[in-house]
């Protein structure tokens, strides 16, 4: 009886690593969104998912605290927050959030590049090696740069307005020769409404003490690291705001401002 109950036990153990080992496969490559991207720009701004949960999928990512507090940013398995005031700190993983996309970080692809890169010119260049227009990729961007310019949003109270009809209550932060890392993804224009598709990137400096959203930069000597994602997630909000929110708005032109920071 004695060796029929280890057997069972060392039986269930194995399954319980094969069924681990299972889910980790699953994971990995994944793009895991809490939250609809139309819905967040369009003013759903409450949080509900919760930052344990969200890690539970992703150790690299970026996203927004609750009442649109900012930016977030999700980092070698950590969490931070940069605010309205440019305080950038570590959360604890009591918050939560109304949207976050996140994944696995897993380098498969590394890039140096030591000549100074304008916005555009870097996406340009990241447009030159990231050749499948419909693939999903994470990005991870390290080095020195002249210039970095972010933002983020202050909190905000109900009733909430889209988020491009806020763009006058942005703070912007300029950094100066800093080193630091940019979290980031490519989505494909398939993914237009769930996702924000194109390139988005937030900021976070060496120190930790500095983040926020990119508005604009100058790169001088960076390395940049890249994951091809395969499949994609998303945890939809089970709240009444969610369930009575008009999808059928086109907001592409809002996204478009957002990202930019101004009107187009």
């Amino acid at each position: 009886m004695k060796n029929l109950c280890l057997r069972c036990f060392l039986l269930l153990m194995i399954f319980t690593c094969l069924k681990t080992s299972a889910q980790q496969k699953v994971a990995d490559k994944n793009l895991f969104s809490a939250g609809y991207a139309a819905g967040f720009i369009g003013g759903l701004y409450d949080s509900y998912c919760p930052y344990k949960q969200l890690k539970q999928h992703g150790d690299f990512g970026l996203g927004a605290p609750g009442k649109l507090d900012g930016e977030l940013m999700v980092f070698n398995g950590k969490l931070y927050q940069t605010q309205s005031t440019g305080k950038t700190t570590q959360l604890a993983d009591t918050g939560k959030t109304p949207y976050a996309v996140v994944c696995f970080f897993h380098a498969e692809k590394k890039y140096k590049c030591n000549k100074p890169l304008s916005k555009s010119a870097l996406f340009s260049y990241l447009d030159s090696i990231l050749t499948n227009q419909n693939g999903i990729y994470a990005i991870h961007i390290k080095g020195n740069f002249s210039t970095v310019k972010t933002r983020a949003f202050p909190p905000v109270d109900k009733p909430y307005l889209p988020l491009a009809a806020m763009l006058d209550r942005q703070h912007f932060f300029d950094f100066k020769n800093i080193k630091g890392d940019f979290i980031g993804f490519k989505i494909p224009a398939l993914m237009e409404g769930a996702h924000i598709s194109g390139y988005h990137f937030h900021f976070l400096s060496d120190d930790k003490t500095g983040g926020g959203h990119i508005i604009d930069l100058l790169a001088d000597d960076i390395t940049i690291e890249v994951e091809t994602l395969t499949s994609y997630t998303i945890d939809l909000p089970q709240t009444p705001e969610f369930n009575s929110f008009d999808f059928k708005k086109d907001r592409k032109e809002e996204i478009k401002s957002v990202e930019n920071g101004k009107k187009q």
